[in-house]
């Protein structure tokens, strides 16, 4: 970082796509390391500034390995799934990190990072779920999710209702019956803003496990415009909270699931999204939620 004059510095960030296939898609998140002397205010500013879905600002911490804030282009969010994996895998590039356990503190607490072949993974809590009948304190309804949409009862896949689960972050996720369904959704990002504003979610993780649209656990779309983002195409934190529905609510009796994204949006990023679950008596207690990153390219950023 340095003063170009009086009220202007200059920072440089890295963009990393995590979650890449092979050394292609992914999810591009921006990395500035070294931002112990930036404010709230100065990252919000450089995540405007940057565009991308979200970025991470990596200082030192007295608890963990490394403190990292996340914003998106318009607030702050307490946990980032892809920009946490590429920070990780751009720390182990540049030999800040060895492989193994290290760690994250974040504004929601600690969570352990682990470092595998260069491929990053963070650690994510046991799921808690609210179903539609649980949201009337907010006052939304599972036919107002459908509605935001653009789909019916009839388009939803069997023996899963779309579900609030919380791993970290809340996510309403919606299973739909077919790969076509996925590809055209048709959504309403006011309405699905609202709605996340009343439910305090990050956004919608819609799926299918459609054999003939994957040959993945599930692939995925995901929508979080409450936070600048109207689709993403690899997001970490939703991944888990799908990886815990596919094993409790549609008995997928993996302890390892391989999660899909970004293939149904325009333009396609293919990502892959690795997820271990920890279970216990067939109780999911934690989870690791992980992927390689690659370096794409450097910004320079005036702010």
């Amino acid at each position: 970082m340095k003063q170009t004059h009086a009220n202007t510095q200059t920072i440089t960030a890295q963009v990393v796509n995590a979650f890449v296939t092979g050394n292609s898609g992914g999810n591009p998140a921006a990395v500035l390391l070294d931002a112990d002397n930036l404010s709230d205010a100065d990252m919000l500013r450089i995540a405007a500034k940057v565009g991308l879905s979200e970025t991470a600002f990596v200082s030192k911490s007295k608890t963990q390995a490394f403190k990292l804030d996340f914003f998106t282009p318009n607030r702050r969010i307490a946990h980032c799934g892809h920009a946490t994996i590429a920070t990780f895998s751009y720390l182990a590039e540049l030999g800040r990190v060895s492989e193994g356990e290290t760690s994250k503190e974040t504004v929601d607490g600690p969570r352990k990072i682990v470092i595998k072949n260069g491929a990053a993974y963070m650690e994510q809590l046991g799921p808690s779920y609210r179903m539609p009948s649980d949201w009337a304190d907010g006052g939304v309804t599972a036919a107002d999710v459908l509605k935001s949409l653009g789909i019916n009862e009839v388009d939803l896949a069997q023996n899963v209702s779309p579900v609030l689960v919380n791993t970290g972050n809340n996510f309403i996720v919606v299973g739909v019956k077919d790969g076509a369904t996925l590809r055209n959704l048709k959504p309403d990002f006011d309405l699905i803003s609202d709605i996340s504003e009343k439910l305090d979610l990050v956004g919608y993780y819609v799926f299918t496990t459609d054999r003939d649209a994957t040959d993945k656990d599930a692939t995925t779309r995901m929508f979080a415009p409450r936070y600048g983002i109207e689709e993403e195409s690899a997001t970490g934190m939703a991944a888990g909270p799908l990886a815990c529905v596919l094993h409790d609510h549609l008995n997928i009796n993996k302890e390892t699931l391989v999660i899909e994204q970004g293939r149904f949006m325009t333009p396609a990023s293919p990502s892959l999204i690795t997820v271990e679950l920890t279970v216990e008596n067939g109780k999911i207690l934690g989870l690791m939620a992980g992927g390689p990153g690659k370096v794409s390219e450097s910004l320079t950023i005036d702010f």
